[in-house]
């Protein structure tokens, strides 16, 4: 189960040059570290070392009276389910984005199965409500094996089965990050090779997937696209998205941008609690995955009871000084 964001009260403020260090991305990061209280099992705090430097780290509340929105990203929330009813009754407020699709092996080696995943789904939805369970297609990849085609075709399938189970879809179009390149490198020695798409046929995917999905009772949003054909049709989405959180959970959180994200992000501000380099899914085009040898490791190094998720990071004495508490109501 990943973890992606956190919208809640930070304990360490930084200004928005701070944020110069950070990957601005779309894509989760990973599941965070958590304390709990000794004997009561309540969750105290999360702490997340800067990818640029890991002497300092971000020691983030947890409690849940600190918390406005929890935001999770997942290709399999099944480990999740047993406990939904724990985070209910501890008062926190949550939505997932829940990335469904049906790549071929040779791109997504180690995801889950889709239909054991869109059975996941199906159930989270019944359990939490459709509105609080976003389908996100993506990222898409156009390939010699994942052509428009391709994907029209794999969209439809999954939108009738998720109709009545989800209000949204979110879409984005893959980015190749430098670290993924080595790896497309040798799915090109296996004859399989990812491109960009030209205009015309682009046109006619997004044509196609948004009749698809209003035919399935949803809306299509796009992820950080920049301008173009796709954003002249599709409305640009948010993950960390302000007016859903009114929606759903009546909160008037900020309406700040995210400053550490990409211009082309929507998102607004929150706090990111995870590390690289530490899912095992194995996607050739993955950014957030360097070496899938590291993650492997990091996961056998991983100890439940370090508020981070691999190793030991915890906020030292000097740091917890210059802490304070802000909400994102402010």
């Amino acid at each position: 189960m990943n973890i992606s964001a956190i919208n809640g009260q930070h304990l360490f403020e930084r200004k928005p040059d701070d944020y110069q260090c950070q990957q601005a991305d779309r894509y989760p990061r990973l599941l965070c570290g958590m304390v709990y209280e000794p004997h009561s099992g309540r969750v105290l705090y999360g702490s997340q070392p800067i990818q640029c430097n890991a002497k300092q780290v971000l020691r983030i509340s947890l409690r849940p009276q600190d918390v406005d929105v929890i935001v999770f990203w997942t290709r399999y929330a099944r480990p999740l389910l047993p406990h939904l009813e724990e985070l209910d009754r501890r008062g926190f407020r949550y939505y997932f984005l829940y990335t469904l699709m049906n790549n071929p092996r040779a791109l997504d080696p180690k995801s889950p199965n889709h239909e054991k995943s869109m059975e996941t789904f199906r159930a989270l939805s019944d359990r939490v409500g459709k509105e609080k369970v976003i389908w996100r297609y993506d990222p898409i990849v156009f390939s010699t094996i994942t052509n428009p085609d391709f994907h029209m075709e794999t969209f439809q399938r999954l939108a009738e089965k998720l109709h009545g189970h989800t209000r949204r879809c979110i879409i984005s179009f893959v980015d190749i990050y430098r670290k993924a390149t080595g790896r497309l490198r040798v799915l090109e020695k296996k004859g399989i090779r990812i491109y960009e798409q030209e205009a015309e046929e682009l046109d006619r995917l997004i044509e196609t997937l948004i009749a698809t999905a209003a035919a399935n009772g949803m809306d299509l949003r796009t992820c950080a696209e920049e301008q173009g054909v796709c954003s002249k049709k599709i409305l640009p989405g948010k993950c960390i998205d302000d007016s859903l959180i009114q929606k759903i959970f009546g909160l008037d959180v900020t309406h700040r941008k995210d400053p550490s994200q990409r211009p082309a992000c929507g998102c607004v501000a929150s706090r990111d609690i995870g590390m690289y380099d530490t899912c095992r899914f194995g996607c050739v085009y993955c950014y957030a995955t360097a070496s899938f040898e590291r993650a492997r490791e990091r996961y056998q190094q991983h100890d439940p009871t370090s508020p981070s998720l691999t190793g030991r990071f915890e906020v030292t004495t000097s740091q917890k000084k210059k802490t304070s508490q802000r909400s994102l109501f402010e």
